[in-house]
């Protein structure tokens, strides 16, 4: 046998995960748990439960002289402190709060007090207490003279680097509000295949799809550009 074992006690005040040795007799351990869970060790029965998800019992510790190994124990098993005489020693008295009155108030009586949540919020405007105001008006949308099946470019921030394509959708998305230019790159600079969020506008090869806001598009006489590897074959 190990020369401790890790085990939870429990008592109607405490609960906590201890080491102890498996070689002491029940009558040391009750001396033990007096200091963790403060009922003294003459009022303590001691059970031994399978664990904390399986609170089945194993054994009663009832016998002072035996040591703990006899009743088989091992690790992350519960031992268990009931109390005989809760009344002479409070136990289980600390965690009852039955028996505490309580400070009520009544609505009026709490709308009335200076020092509380609600008169914080009504001071500082805040929550239902902020001014209202009307909603603004939604932005009328200016219309945008990019057709469709156009050929494009679209602005880069990357010096020297020419991002054409075809314009593919031109409208009012689910994703953001506003218009939206939905472009098919000739090469994948893009970020999805047509759809966003499971919605699809338009339908290229993934990577080859981006929509952008109509100023960062240029409508016009954009061929398809090739690359020369004439220079780089053999």
């Amino acid at each position: 046998m190990s020369k401790v074992v890790n085990i939870f006690v429990i008592s109607p005040d405490t609960h906590s995960e201890r080491r102890i040795d498996p070689h002491i007799s029940v009558e040391t351990l009750k001396g033990k748990l007096e200091l963790i869970t403060g009922i003294p060790a003459s009022n303590q029965v001691i059970s031994l439960l399978n664990s904390e998800s399986d609170p089945r019992l194993i054994a009663e510790l009832a016998d002072d002289s035996k040591p703990l190994g006899f009743y088989g124990i091992r690790d992350w098993q519960v031992l268990k402190v009931i109390d005989t005489n809760p009344a002479a020693t409070l136990t289980g008295q600390l965690t009852d709060v039955t028996q505490v009155e309580k400070f009520e108030l009544t609505t009026d009586e709490y709308a009335k007090r200076q020092d509380t949540v609600l008169a914080y919020k009504q001071r500082n405007n805040i929550g239902r207490f902020a001014p209202t105001c009307e909603a603004p008006a939604e932005q009328s949308t200016s219309p945008v003279d990019i057709a469709v099946g156009s050929r494009c470019e679209v602005e880069s921030f990357e010096a020297g680097l020419s991002k054409r394509g075809t314009v593919r959708f031109v409208g009012k998305t689910y994703f953001s509000a506003g218009i939206w230019v939905g472009v098919e790159y000739d090469e994948p600079f893009g970020k999805n295949d047509g759809s966003v969020r499971g919605e699809r506008y338009f339908s290229c090869r993934q990577n080859y799809g981006v929509f952008v806001k109509p100023e960062k598009v240029n409508v016009g006489d954009f061929p398809v550009e090739e690359l020369d590897l004439e220079d780089e074959e053999m």
